[in-house]
């Protein structure tokens, strides 16, 4: 896969694909501008290599349909106020007047298209639709590795009919990063997993156990493995179905020389609540009445204990519900924990990203990825469609 540096960009129309799918709030305001900060590299080289820059992007779900909250406007401003600089818009991705737009570019300028998805071909991957995008340009950019584990059209399709397509700074860095924890880690190699289902990471589960020497196991999905230890749960959230299949993760673990940790205590209560009242309990004594919302003080001393000597950890998910004050704090102490260590620590999905932030402590932090679902294919082990056509179209090209 070539990358941006290996082209020249001087005088060309360079078509750069981000991710800016950034969090508004009710009036439309951006409150979290980290994606637009994360695609800056990129530009900024292109820029200074005399590239004429168009960016493209999606925002929100607008369904094949003009919304005009989801439209690229505001973030072409915000774009704009971090490069110094203005940006136009344009008033689709495609068309007669966009490509009107495109031709009259000079050195130095920087396009923002409208919103890919409000045309349903986009996420359908279609042929003619990837065509109109790619005619707009002399060299297609991907950067925009939160979106590389789906197929749609300006990520792979495109790359079939630009004349040059390579990676942007931003995908290079989070394939980089993710090469140096899975494929050639620095040992002991540690995997933290959180969050809610074990339905959406058993497959990330079993294929770490080809590479990880120690599992530490959180938030609501840690349930699932509980219970299949025999352990009542109470109204805790968990996946019944799926104990069996916990077991066999553990079991396999086991069998090869995999620490496995699971928390040992948990934070309870009756819902799930800022003024609940909640109480500690082992990790085998939850109440009938209540659910499991947080680990518990000694478990996060039990994980700090076991990732002291890591040097390197990955890892994806709460430990609780961290968004409710009363049971942030599990989530809070792992972040602190990862931080104190002298580990590489690659940090990957929404949730705990924004776990970091709250804590704190980005700046200790190896690495944040900038992808929720391709991190997690990632770490099933599968290959990102848009990596993939990437790859392709450099043995072509």
């Amino acid at each position: 896969m070539k990358n941006i540096y290996d082209v020249n960009l001087d005088g060309k129309k360079v078509f750069i694909r981000t991710d800016f799918n950034v969090p508004l709030d009710p009036s439309q305001n951006i409150t979290d501008d980290s994606r637009i900060k994360a695609a800056l590299p990129t530009i900024t080289y292109a820029l200074e290599q005399g590239a004429k820059v168009i960016v493209a992007s999606h925002l929100g779900r607008p369904d094949g349909k003009v919304v005009p909250e989801f439209s690229m406007t505001r973030v072409a401003k915000r774009l704009g106020e971090l490069l110094q600089k203005e940006v136009r818009t344009a008033p689709d991705c495609i068309g007669p007047e966009v490509r009107k737009m495109t031709d009259a570019m000079g050195k130095g300028d920087v396009l923002m298209l409208e919103n890919l998805r409000y045309h349903t071909r986009e996420q359908k991957n279609e042929d003619a639709f990837a065509k109109e995008l790619a005619e707009l340009c002399d060299i297609y950019v991907n950067d925009a590795f939160a979106v590389c584990h789906r197929v749609n059209a300006s990520v792979a399709a495109i790359t079939k009919y630009a004349p040059i397509s390579v990676a942007g700074l931003l995908l290079k860095k989070e394939l980089d990063y993710f090469h140096k924890a899975m494929s050639d880690p620095r040992r002991p190699l540690a995997a933290v997993v959180g969050g809610a289902k074990i339905s959406s990471k058993l497959r990330a589960l079993e294929n770490m156990l080809d590479h990880v020497d120690l599992i530490i196991v959180g938030g609501a999905m840690a349930n699932t493995f509980l219970k299949y230890k025999g352990y009542e749960m109470g109204k805790s959230r968990m996946e019944a179905d799926l104990a069996d299949a916990a077991g066999r993760v553990m079991e396999k673990a086991v069998e090869k020389g995999i620490r496995f940790y699971l928390p040992v205590d948990l934070v309870v209560a009756a819902q799930l609540s800022d003024t609940v009242s909640c109480r500690i309990v082992p990790a085998d004594a939850v109440p009938k009445d209540m659910m499991a919302l947080d680990i518990g003080p000694a478990s996060s001393q039990l994980f700090r204990e076991v990732l002291c000597d890591a040097l390197t950890i990955v890892w994806n998910g709460p430990m609780g519900a961290f968004e409710t004050e009363p049971f942030s704090q599990g989530t809070l102490a792992m972040v602190k924990t990862i931080a104190d260590t002298q580990s590489l620590s690659i940090i990957g999905g929404g949730d705990t990203d924004a776990a970091v932030h709250k804590a704190g402590e980005t700046e200790r932090i190896s690495y944040i990825s900038t992808g929720g679902g391709a991190f997690l294919a990632l770490l099933e082990g599968k290959t990102l469609p848009a990596v993939q056509a990437l790859e392709k179209a450099a043995s072509l090209q």
